[in-house]
């Protein structure tokens, strides 16, 4: 399952001519490119899907979005290996 969950920018890098940065998505750091939001700055929230920050969304977007992540969590929708990382999880 492909999932699109928003996270928080912590830290761009350049990385082969390219505009990467680290994304703090629920307590967990990824790598994603930066290329399609180039306006993006640290601590701004994008979506982040398949390595790929796709678009620059506000704090409040993101806290609703991963409440409901959290409640399709709560309510079983997904199997254990398939559910993203809790809010409150230490990875």
């Amino acid at each position: 399952m492909c999932l699109a969950i928003p996270g928080k920018l912590i830290e761009i890098t350049d990385e082969n001519g390219l505009k990467m940065g680290v994304v703090d998505v629920n307590g967990t750091k990824t790598k994603a490119c930066l290329e399609y939001v180039p306006e993006i700055l640290p601590g701004q929230y994008t979506i982040v899907h398949a390595g790929f920050a796709l678009k620059i969304i506000d704090e409040e977007e993101a806290a609703e979005s991963l409440k409901l992540w959290q409640e399709l969590i709560d309510s079983g929708a997904f199997e254990p290996d398939e559910a993203p990382p809790s809010p409150d999880a230490v990875i």
